[in-house]
């Protein structure tokens, strides 16, 4: 297609002036055999339905269609290249991947985001290229954007620049998935409803095949949350199982039945993972109690004495989220985490077990900038604020895991940014992994076993010539050790 685009404007030149551009954005498209990140997030934020319609909106060579069609989800693609034909019909999913990034005219751009907007019914998944690329690009400043060795066209956004234009285009309150991934809902009850997936997952039931399984299961609910559950909560099979039995002789058979130290400790998670709730949704403009999700309702009816209560307790966690000290204490008593001269670093299981407040500070950052999908150990500055999200994809097999990419958020002026180590011929690692864990995890005796013994092998000796690669190999032959596994042994002829 041959478009007129502005050219860049030299202070030397003369007035800017319109030039021919022959753009090739359909090169842009490429051939995938499974989901595209988007997509493959989606699917799993999303949780869409057998019965969920999706539009791919500027859908390419289409591989996420034929992917999320032999997921037996109903999909059409549209694409003005690649399938100008396709079928743009209102859908309940719409995704819109990666294709503002390559649209030069910012009114284009809009306009691009409106249409497929109006296509929406329920959510919109928008995703774009971020700033932290420019190096994986070949190419000239051009506009506000890339003109590539290709002769294509992109435009990379920063994390919460795309977060910000989506929300102005849709009207609605946006909110980042994982970096340059945005989700607008149609309703608040939708967006509100994820929201509490993120911070507290949908109970799990146990399996129900009899009235007295499906009773086990309700006590377990009991002492998973807190409270027993409503009716509503109930999966088919079990409330299909339970029809018969009275409410109250339910209620008395699980409270005799269930442990009340696991109830007591799952009412405080409860009450905690509800504060943090109300705090973090207060980003979006806090609504009035009967618009957020049910089982949310529910416990704050059970576990605060109104939601006027609630959300002043959760605003004072806020407060406190400003209070450098506070924080620093809060670190410093973390029952999970490491806690180093600038920060505190924490595995992605054990992060649950730190204080309500730091699980507050990291959804700050994932609102911010989005929460990489690949990650294993968080990182929370007390000086200052930033969070990162660090990669060590071995961690559990590895007994010194390598740093395979970090991403971080700065949180003081909301920039972003991404380090690859695939390249490395050095890469920074893990000592000491069982410091990164809660001290009941079943892995901690296995690597503090390990780290006792390079103590007493003299490898920490010098600390700080260890943290990369090549230094830890240097200190291994110096010791005369070698790892197998988990285990520390002599290297032949020592």
């Amino acid at each position: 297609m041959l478009l007129y685009v502005d050219l860049p404007l030299d202070s030397r030149e003369a007035p800017m002036t319109l030039q021919p551009w022959s753009s090739h954005r359909h090169r842009t498209a490429i051939g995938r055999v499974g989901l595209s990140a988007p997509a493959r997030q989606a699917v799993l934020d999303l949780q869409m339905s057998d019965g969920a319609q999706v539009l791919d909106y500027g859908c390419g060579r289409g591989g996420d269609v034929r992917a999320l069609e032999h997921l037996g989800l109903d999909v059409s693609g549209w694409d003005p290249v690649h399938r100008p034909n396709g079928e743009l019909r209102p859908s309940d999913i719409v995704l819109l991947t990666y294709v503002l990034n390559v649209i030069e005219k910012p009114e284009e751009r809009h306009a691009t985001l409106a249409k497929a907007w109006e296509h929406t019914k329920a959510a919109l998944v928008v995703s774009a290229r971020l700033r932290w690329e420019r190096n994986q690009i070949k190419g000239t400043e051009y506009g506000d954007g890339i003109l590539t060795s290709r002769n294509t066209f992109q435009h990379l956004f920063a994390a919460s620049e795309l977060r910000d234009f989506v929300q102005d285009v849709t009207g609605v309150r946006c909110l980042s998935a994982a970096p340059g991934i945005v989700y607008a809902f149609r309703s608040d009850e939708a967006r509100l409803a994820y929201l509490a997936r993120q911070i507290t997952p949908d109970a799990t039931w146990l399996a129900s095949e009899d009235t007295a399984s499906a009773i086990a299961a309700v006590v377990d609910h009991l002492e998973q949350r807190g409270r027993l559950p409503h009716l509503g909560e109930m999966p088919q099979p079990v409330m299909g199982l339970l029809r018969h039995m009275r409410p109250q002789e339910l209620k008395r058979l699980a409270e005799q039945a269930a442990d009340p130290l696991k109830v007591e400790s799952g009412a405080k998670s409860s009450a905690l993972d509800t504060l943090l709730f109300l705090a973090v949704e207060l980003f979006h403009g806090r609504g009035p109690a009967s618009s957020l999700p049910v089982p949310v309702q529910l416990d704050i009816r059970t576990f605060f004495s109104s939601y006027t209560e609630a959300c002043k307790r959760a605003d004072r966690l806020l407060y406190k989220l400003r209070d450098d000290a506070y924080v620093r204490r809060a670190m410093t008593g973390s029952v999970a985490g490491k806690f180093t001269a600038t920060a505190l670093y924490v595995h992605r299981r054990a992060v649950h077990r730190i204080p309500t407040v730091l699980r507050l500070y990291e959804q700050c950052a994932s609102i911010a900038a989005g929460r990489p999908a690949e990650w294993s150990v968080l990182k929370l500055r007390h000086q200052g604020r930033g969070a990162s999200w660090l990669d060590y994809p071995a961690f559990d097999a590895d007994p010194h895991p390598c740093l395979a990419s970090s991403y971080s958020v700065d949180l003081q002026n909301l920039k972003s940014s991404f380090l690859s180590y695939a390249d490395s011929a050095n890469r920074p690692l893990l000592h000491r992994k069982h410091e990164f864990l809660a001290p009941d995890d079943p892995d901690v005796p296995k690597y503090q076993r390990l780290t006792d013994a390079e103590v007493r092998a003299g490898l920490y000796e010098e600390p700080h010539l260890i943290g990369n690669e090549e230094g830890w190999e240097r200190a291994l032959v110096r010791c005369g050790r070698v790892l197998r596994g988990h285990r520390l042994i002599r290297r032949a002829g020592s």
